[in-house]
């Protein structure tokens, strides 16, 4: 018996979109989640911020979850400045929106308040069925069905689950992708990512800072005002040697902001830590494919971004409007929905607009963490290109907003 069109096992901001976005299609959708109900309707914040692009944000708004964000939850991306070395000793490559058609590059929205937008529409949301508290013991796709078994919480007889189409969603280090003998390259950076809010003193004019410095980097993200002292705060994300990182979750909260405020060169005035400190091991992460007979991978499950470019969610909502698209238009032509050659395309689309940012980003990461003098000049020939060549810059504004570019006219 079929219990819907499609399982989703993972019931992140990506799986939770997609069901919401397959409802929409005509399709029923079945989530299957490991957390229960009330950390998916109020999930805990977890320091990560998500940078969204303006289609990223049209396709939330199509949704229906981007209505459901607070006012203080949705902070504006104006501009982005890089800085090479220590901030101040090289000129800063300068990132706006200008001639790219919108006002500003992007917006700036918690996780955790994605997630729980995500999970209120899902849940109110015609044709979406959510199992929480549900652990996922075996997974089929042989056959005429793929089939999913789970064991509900406090039970010890597993349930089982029967659809055309089972897809993955459930996380970088996807249990589902690695049942279904679907492998992925990972790799491991031996860098750790510590996140947490700031409050300051000056105001950050909706500027985005990325600081490479030859050890450690700093991303200064700007956030919408305090609610209670209203004054000016931003996310910090430092990115060290996991040696490092653990020495500096260890300092005190007023010394922690100290180390930030040295090496953004004051330029916030003074820094206070709010609120606790997160740190992630940073692992990037690209399935060896995205599809196979009667399953699919979609999210951090396909591919586990490295967070530089801020592309992951952007790029896991792309996956959610290339998968249903896929998904339409094979039923309107009569199609199995779990047929191979039918997922193939979505595998296919996938990759083309992941495989160059995956790679892309992974040969930032390396240019600007090398200490050695080579890929220094590197570097310092990269930022001169780019603030001297319009084209180059604006490949790169397109791909932090999303939108294809708008190339200068010639003279």
């Amino acid at each position: 018996m079929q219990h819907s069109d499609v399982l989703i096992v993972g019931a992140g901001p990506a799986g939770l979109s997609l069901a919401i976005a397959l409802a929409q299609a005509g399709f029923s959708a079945t989530l299957v989640e490991q957390q229960e109900a009330p950390a998916l309707a109020a999930p805990a914040p977890d320091g990560r911020e998500i940078a969204l692009t303006h289609p990223s944000v049209a396709l939330l708004q199509r949704l229906g979850t981007w209505d459901l964000l607070a006012p203080e939850e949705v902070g504006l991306l104006r501009a982005a400045q890089v800085h090479d070395g220590p901030v101040g000793q090289q000129s800063a490559m300068h990132l706006h929106a200008g001639g790219s058609g919108v006002e500003h590059l992007g917006w700036i929205v918690p996780n955790h308040a994605l997630r729980r937008t995500a999970y209120a529409v899902a849940a109110r949301t015609p044709g979406v069925q959510i199992i929480t508290g549900a652990r996922v013991t075996q997974v089929h796709t042989l056959g005429g069905a793929a089939t999913l078994e789970y064991t509900p919480a406090g039970a010890s007889a597993p349930e089982r689950l029967q659809a055309p189409l089972l897809v993955a969603a459930d996380s970088r280090f996807s249990a589902t992708r690695r049942s279904l003998g679907m492998g992925a390259s990972m790799h491991d950076f031996g860098r750790t990512v510590i996140v947490c809010r700031m409050r300051h003193e000056r105001p950050h004019g909706e500027i985005a800072h990325e600081c490479f410095g030859y050890e450690r980097t700093l991303a200064i993200l700007p956030l919408p005002d305090d609610l209670v002292e209203r004054g000016p705060q931003c996310s910090a994300v430092v990115t060290a040697g996991t040696a490092e990182a653990q020495a500096l979750l260890a300092l005190a909260p007023q010394d922690f902001a100290a180390q930030v405020q040295q090496q953004f060169q004051q330029r916030l005035g003074a820094m206070r830590l709010v609120g606790e400190r997160h740190a992630y091991p940073l692992v990037a992460v690209y399935a060896h494919r995205f599809a196979g007979t009667r399953c699919a991978l979609l999210g951090d499950a396909a591919v586990g971004m490295h967070p530089v470019t801020a592309h992951g969610f952007n790029l896991g909502l792309a996956g959610v409007q290339t998968l249903t698209r896929t998904l339409a238009e094979a039923r309107a032509r009569g199609q199995d929905i779990g047929d191979p050659g039918v997922l193939q395309h979505y595998a296919s689309a996938h990759h083309r607009h992941a495989w160059p940012l995956f790679q892309g980003t992974n040969a930032i990461v390396r240019l600007y963490t090398d200490p050695r003098p080579l890929p220094r000049l590197l570097r310092q020939a990269v930022l001169t290109g780019a603030r001297h060549l319009p084209p180059l810059q604006a490949l790169i504004v397109s791909q932090l907003t999303g939108r294809r570019p708008a190339w200068p006219a010639a003279s």
